[in-house]
C-alpha cells in the first residue's frame, strides 16, 4: 500500500502505534474517539509509515509510526472530495469551510486535477467527529503531478478566494508541495515541503516543475 502525506489511516489497534517519547495523556482519548491518524510529511523508516495524532486542539499534535500491517483503512483527500463527504456532514450550516465546499468542488472539479480537503476540515469528514471550528481555514490539497501553467493557476486562486478568504491551498508536485499563492504571487523564491524537511527552491524550479519544462 502506498501512502502520501496528509492521508489518513484508520487503525486495526491504537497499540501499533510506534512513539519517540512519551505518549501523553489525550491521546489515547482521542484515538478512543477515532482510531484515526495523519500521514506525515516526514521520512519513511523501513516499512514504518510517518503520522500524527490530532487531539481537540491545535496544541494537541503527537508524532508516531505505524507499520503498513496496522492499517485497516486507507482514506485520501480526494476520496472525501468524490462522496461529497460534507453534504451528510450535520454541522455543514454552521461551519463556514464546510458550506462552502459544493461551490469550491464545482469550479475544482473542472480543471481535471485531483483535489480534497485537509487539515481539520478533512480529518472531521474521515472521522466523524466535531474537529472544525466556524473559523477554521479551509485546507485543500491540488496535485499537479504534471502541468499548472500560471495563468491557469492564478484564476483558481482567484475563484477560491472569491469563494472563502479562509483559504489555505497545497499544490503537490512529485517533490513536495507548494503554497497555491506563493507560486501565483511571483516570489523569486518559495518554500517547498518535503519529506526531509522545507527548503527554498527558485521559482525556475517550481516553473519547471508545474509549466512543463526541465527543472533546475
Amino acid at each position: 500500500m502506498e501512502v502520501a502525506p496528509h492521508d489518513m489511516l484508520r487503525l486495526r489497534s491504537a497499540k501499533a502505534l510506534i512513539d519517540e517519547g512519551t505518549e501523553l495523556a489525550w491521546v489515547a482519548t482521542a484515538l478512543a474517539r477515532a482510531p484515526l491518524v495523519v500521514v506525515r510529511r516526514a521520512p519513511l523508516v523501513g516499512d514504518l509509515i510517518p503520522v500524527g495524532v490530532r487531539g481537540q486542539n491545535r496544541s494537541e499534535r503527537f508524532a508516531a509510526y505505524l507499520p503498513l500491517s496496522a492499517i485497516a483503512e486507507r482514506i485520501t483527500p480526494e476520496q472525501l472530495a468524490a462522496m461529497s463527504a460534507w453534504r451528510d456532514n450535520r454541522r455543514v450550516n454552521e461551519i463556514e469551510a464546510l458550506r462552502v465546499l459544493d461551490r469550491v468542488g464545482a469550479l475544482l472539479d473542472t480543471i481535471g486535477l485531483a483535489w480534497g480537503p485537509i487539515g481539520s476540515i478533512g480529518f472531521e469528514l474521515a472521522s466523524g467527529i466535531p474537529t472544525a471550528t466556524p473559523t477554521s481555514d479551509l485546507d485543500l490539497l491540488l496535485r499537479a503531478p504534471r502541468v499548472l501553467p500560471l495563468n491557469v493557476a492564478r484564476n483558481i486562486h482567484a475563484a477560491l478566494t472569491a469563494i472563502t478568504a479562509r483559504l489555505d491551498v497545497q499544490v503537490e508536485v512529485p517533490a513536495g508541495a507548494i503554497a497555491l499563492s506563493e507560486y501565483v504571487r511571483g516570489a523569486p523564491t518559495m518554500l517547498l515541503r518535503t519529506r526531509n524537511g522545507p527548503r527554498l527552491v527558485s521559482r525556475s524550479w517550481v516553473e519547471g516543475n508545474l509549466q512543463g519544462g526541465t527543472a533546475g
